[in-house]
């Protein structure tokens, strides 16, 4: 990942699509703290099932994001189940996700034109040679 030196805030501006899952858990987590599995679910609720993550991977990731600033976590105390670590996005994270997701729309808007112009200009030629 390439990571944005003009801004001490751990966020990725050059490439941000590379960062993609992260993005998608500072937003769901920028909606509500949550602990890892419920992020799992999370994630896989809102691909449809065609991203599953697994629960080590998302736990290296998060502690990851941690280390980087951009989440913080707290023990929960649970009632008759284990105790477990709730996640927060950090002001730090919701400057990466803003700064992010900026990036993410410009590039969306060269692809839109990209996809455009193959539309306008080869599309009906494609379709006629097959």
């Amino acid at each position: 990942m390439v990571m944005c030196n003009s801004h001490q805030c751990g966020c990725w501006h050059h490439y941000p699509e590379r960062g993609w899952i992260q993005f998608l858990l500072m937003r769901i987590l920028y909606e509500k703290p949550m602990h890892g599995y419920q992020l799992l679910e999370e994630i896989e609720d809102r691909s449809c099932g065609f991203h599953k993550l697994e629960p080590g991977s998302i736990y290296t990731l998060l502690r990851r994001m941690e280390e980087r600033g951009l989440l913080q976590s707290k023990w929960e105390k649970t009632e008759g189940s284990p105790d477990r670590r709730v996640y927060t996005l950090t002001d730090r994270g919701v400057e990466a996700l803003k700064n992010g997701l900026a990036s993410i729309v410009k590039r969306k808007q060269l692809f839109d034109d990209l996809a455009q112009f193959y539309h306008d200009k080869f599309k009906e030629t494609s379709e006629g040679e097959e």
